[in-house]
């Protein structure tokens, strides 16, 4: 009963969006006021209060703000008859999938102008403020048509965490290849200290997707995410498992043992204990191992997967929110000045009071401590990877998990082969590719 009735609105939905569409220009609204809908999430409602009073207060603009827990159900029956906000924070992943909706049903107003405005207040494009690799994602990106229609809004990061005075003791220098990881690996073999280790294989995805941006790009991560066929017997692919293999001959020996819900904490600690160097993490890891005991000295380090090559590419994986303007919008001159100014220093400080970060140049240099070490991880040249494999209906048996996480496992242990592995990657892709919804 509940799908059915997701259907039925999902329809009336898109009526009203074309409808709105279509009669859009007969708005008497002025420019002068927009509606903003914000979902009230971990950060609360207080942020949304200030940065749009902060807004008005320089653009002149007013805002009215709507703002809820479950924000869909507060906008949807105005949506349907044709009234839509201006602007809508609201990501994907979310039950009601409105986002996605507004996403299939081509809904959503471009972004190509925001993105070339002056921030208002400062000096610079909204283009060039925010950070590399979120405007080259499919999750701001959907049509694969090199236009943006979704902004990238509050981020958090995730990369490789390791102790930088372990380095700094030893005279280290961090990897920007692979081939250097390598050599280091060697160097803290002879030491007895393993190059890698891992909470659980679940911690693989936000590696592996960083690795398909390394190893192949934008291009190669779309159709990798999405099951083309042939995919998995491209050169970009030998060159992902080549390196996943060499890295699970350096992974600290006990880590499968341990990689399970009760005693992840276990392979978090080799990183503390000076056991092993590295391990993919998100910026939470700081706080669940807190009260931890860790080696003299210890201070956090976080970085993006090396590159193939000298001058090539690092990236680190990153989950996002997004706001979008709909095509019904009525002021959307006026929209694309408030998503422009949620870029400003002013507006990322507002937010930033809430631990909500924006995904922007030099945010590192207005936060304190590890959030200032983590969040400026993109301010260096390492960019973002984003996204994940593509939605499919069930396929009984197959799992993305189990299909390209949970073997790492089995591969560090040596119960499983790398050709076992990629052959069943293959088998289970052809089912997913002809499960996408």
């Amino acid at each position: 009963m509940r799908n059915r009735t997701g259907k039925l609105f999902l329809l009336v939905l898109t009526t009203v969006v074309f409808a709105a569409c279509g009669g859009r220009g007969e708005s008497t609204v002025g420019e002068g006021r927009i509606t903003v809908a914000a979902l009230e999430s971990a950060y609360g409602s207080a942020l949304w209060k200030e940065v749009t009073q902060a807004f008005s207060a320089k653009t002149g603009i007013e805002v009215e703000l709507v703002i809820d827990r479950n924000i869909e159900d507060v906008i949807a029956p105005g949506m349907q008859a044709g009234d839509f906000p201006d602007v809508v924070h609201l990501a994907t992943g979310r039950e009601r999938a409105l986002t996605e909706t507004m996403i299939k049903e081509g809904a959503l107003e471009p972004l190509a102008d925001m993105l070339e405005m002056v921030i208002p207040g400062e000096n610079v494009r909204v283009r060039d403020k925010i950070a590399g690799g979120f405007l080259e994602s499919s999750l701001t990106n959907p049509y694969s048509d090199r236009k943006t229609y979704l902004a990238p809004m509050f981020y958090s990061p995730c990369g490789l965490f390791y102790n930088a005075n372990l380095l700094e003791q030893k005279g280290w220098d961090l990897p920007s290849t692979w081939d250097e990881m390598w050599e280091l690996g060697d160097k803290a073999r002879a030491e007895g200290i393993a190059l890698f280790a891992y909470p659980t294989a679940g911690y693989f995805d936000a590696f592996f997707y960083a690795l398909l941006y390394v190893v192949g790009g934008t291009d190669f991560f779309d159709r990798a995410t999405t099951f083309t066929e042939g995919i998995w017997e491209t050169e970009e692919a030998r060159i992902v498992f080549d390196i996943i293999e060499t890295l699970a001959s350096y992974t600290e020996r006990s880590v499968p043992s341990n990689a399970n819900s009760a005693n992840f904490t276990r392979n978090q600690q080799l990183v503390l204990d000076n056991k092993a160097i590295f391990m993919p993490n998100g910026t939470w890891v700081t706080g669940e191992m807190r009260d931890a005991p860790r080696a003299d000295g210890f201070e956090w380090g976080l970085t993006g997967l090396p590159a193939l090559e000298a001058g090539g590419d690092s990236y680190s994986y990153t989950w996002f929110e997004q706001a979008w303007i709909p095509a019904g919008a009525r002021n959307k001159d006026a929209a694309k000045t408030f998503l422009a100014y949620l870029y400003s220093d002013e507006a990322a400080a507002i937010f930033a009071r809430s631990s909500a970060y924006q995904p922007i140049v030099g945010l590192g240099d207005m936060l304190e401590g590890e959030n200032s070490l983590f969040y400026s991880i993109y301010d260096g040249g390492t960019k973002a990877a984003l996204g994940a494999f593509a939605t499919t209906v069930p396929v009984e048996g197959v799992t993305v998990y189990d299909t390209f996480f949970a073997p790492v496992d089995s591969l560090v242990n040596g119960s499983r082969t790398r050709e076992m592995w990629v052959n069943q990657i293959k088998r289970n892709s052809d089912l997913l590719r002809a499960a996408l919804k």
